[in-house]
């Protein structure tokens, strides 16, 4: 009954990787990804979602090699973790 962002799979990654969450209710989610210097690169998910567990991918392989930062923005939750791309 929370919002969790799951570790990504695989990490460090080349050039593809999984994020799974968890939305205890319905909820507006915003899924981002930030470079090491905080600007916002790609935006993988902005949508309503319903409750349950979501998968989706982000496909790094026009960006450079690098530390990048995963964003999940709920109505009521902000989470992020640290990701590790290398080619």
């Amino acid at each position: 009954d929370e919002y969790i962002l799951y570790p990504n799979y695989p990490n460090p990654f080349n050039p593809v990787t999984t994020l799974r969450y968890t939305l205890p209710s319905e909820s507006a989610v915003q899924i981002a990804v930030f470079d090491i210097l905080g600007r916002e690169v790609t935006a993988l998910v902005n949508e309503v979602q319903t409750p349950g567990e979501h998968l989706v991918q982000w496909d790094g392989d026009q960006f450079k090699s690098g530390v990048y930062f995963i964003r999940m923005e709920t109505d009521s939750k902000i989470l992020m973790q640290k990701v590790l791309l290398l080619k």
